[in-house]
């Protein structure tokens, strides 16, 4: 294999940058010529594809987001849009291509792929909602922020004796969720796979009043009620002063973590020496600390499970 090309795509997740310095650093190691993509798959189509230096990616690793951009490519469905694409990659000689990104971006890797393309897809979302990966790339760094956020909060909840609400990025998983309200001491956590009746959580907050509770966290994933509604749910069964803390896009950004920066390199790494050995057709991951390679059908067959005993701790520990 004599050239390749990295892409990101989807929503941006920190360490990302990180992932595609591995990709440039170790392709070129072993004498592998690197094309960046910019703007995903929309400028694999437009045909925005340049030329990769061992210089293009200095200064990268610390830095959110990512400098080859991204951008929503729903036309990238439309096989004769593929084509172009697929043309133009053919026009530069790129023999293999590394995605990065989550769900939606797999699924475009894995049509390349039947179409001739060899591709490896790498997990870079921070709702940490990817099969065949026990971490993806950007979910460390998220949950710190989140739980400096929890920690702050924290601090005016228990002056004023109120009773927050944060809500969390997670449509369909409740990672963010579950770990940061683990970590923030949060006294309730509501995740997508766990609907809890709000009556319930009435009920529990009303119990910490009684005992002498001052104030109450409550941690929301996106995909199960937002915080203003999850705060007019409560009104019905309790008469608690509630505020709200919409997290939003902020989980996204900001400097990559220790444990993002690794898990990224090392993912970028191996997604390379996949390709160098003619594989194609997968997505790595890390699984029980060692590299690991799912094929793309696998990765949609099945679904992410939210770790259930670590659920069941967080209701034992908010009592």
């Amino acid at each position: 294999m004599k050239k390749i090309a990295v892409l990101t795509s989807g929503g941006d997740a920190p360490g990302m940058n990180a992932a595609v310095r591995a990709v440039v650093r170790k392709a070129m190691y072993y004498g592998i010529e690197v094309y960046g993509v910019y703007q995903g798959y929309q400028g694999l189509i437009n045909n925005n594809i340049k030329k990769m230096e061992r210089g293009t990616v200095g200064d990268k690793i610390q830095r959110g987001g990512t400098f080859l951009q991204s951008a929503r490519c729903p036309e990238f469905k439309d096989p004769e849009v593929r084509k172009q694409a697929i043309a133009n990659l053919n026009n530069l000689g790129i023999e293999g291509l590394v995605v990065i990104g989550g769900d939606g971006s797999y699924r475009g890797a894995q049509r390349l792929n039947e179409e001739g393309i060899r591709t490896i897809g790498i997990p870079g979302t921070i709702d940490n909602d990817i099969n065949g990966t026990d971490f993806t790339i950007g979910f460390d760094t998220a949950l710190n922020t989140i739980v400096e956020a929890i920690d702050k909060i924290r601090d005016t909840a228990s002056s004023h004796e109120r009773t927050f609400i944060v809500e969390v990025m997670g449509r369909d998983a409740g990672d963010l969720a579950l770990w940061s309200g683990l970590a923030g001491g949060a006294e309730t956590v509501l995740c997508p796979e766990h609907r809890k009746d709000v009556k319930v959580i009435a009920d529990k907050i009303q119990q910490g009043i009684e005992r002498g509770k001052k104030h109450s966290i409550i941690v929301v994933a996106e995909g199960v009620m937002t915080g203003e509604e999850c705060g007019q749910e409560l009104k019905k069964y309790i008469n608690v002063d509630t505020r709200i803390s919409v997290l939003g896009h902020m989980q996204r950004g900001g400097s990559p973590s220790g444990m993002d920066r690794v898990l990224a390199s090392r993912l970028g790494g191996y997604a390379v020496e996949l390709l160098m050995n003619d594989e194609t057709g997968l997505a790595v991951g890390i699984q029980n600390n060692s590299l690991s390679k799912t094929k793309f059908e696998d990765i949609f067959t099945s679904v992410h499970h939210l770790d259930e005993k670590m659920y069941e701790l967080s209701n034992e520990l908010s009592i």
